[in-house]
């Protein structure tokens, strides 16, 4: 998520596993965790518009664009792991995305990941609320 955050709030030019290259060098990360991670970000980025469809369509009244940059980061990680990412189970992402909208976003980020990403997930399971 952290990654996803800088590659936003800095308007990187490269990718995400660019940005990633560049948090590896300034900051300390498990060697043991990167894998994972960059499976994480090259799961986003194939599917970036993809994603941000799902999400547009699942904001009621608000504008991806206009989101909080942490928001958006987490919904972006969440959505992306939820409809593509066949390792993780759906669930668990959900999951996952309000547990880090606790973390770094704001008061009401926890409630407003899990209604986002709820309605993704109803959506990609063909269900109504």
């Amino acid at each position: 998520m952290q990654v996803i955050y800088r590659w936003e709030a800095e308007g990187a030019d490269g990718g995400l596993l660019d940005v990633l290259d560049e948090t590896i060098r300034l900051r300390r990360m498990a060697p043991a965790r990167i894998p994972r991670v960059q499976r994480h970000l090259r799961c986003l980025e194939a599917h970036l518009p993809e994603v941000d469809a799902a999400l547009r369509r699942a904001l009621d009244n608000w504008r991806l664009e206009r989101l909080a940059v942490v928001d958006r980061s987490v919904l972006r990680l969440a959505a992306s792991e939820m409809l593509f990412d066949s390792e993780t189970p759906p669930l668990v992402a959900l999951q996952e995305g309000i547990r880090l909208a606790g973390q770094y976003g704001g008061p009401q980020s926890p409630r407003f990941v899990n209604g986002v990403l709820d309605a993704v997930l109803r959506e990609a399971r063909g269900t109504q609320g």
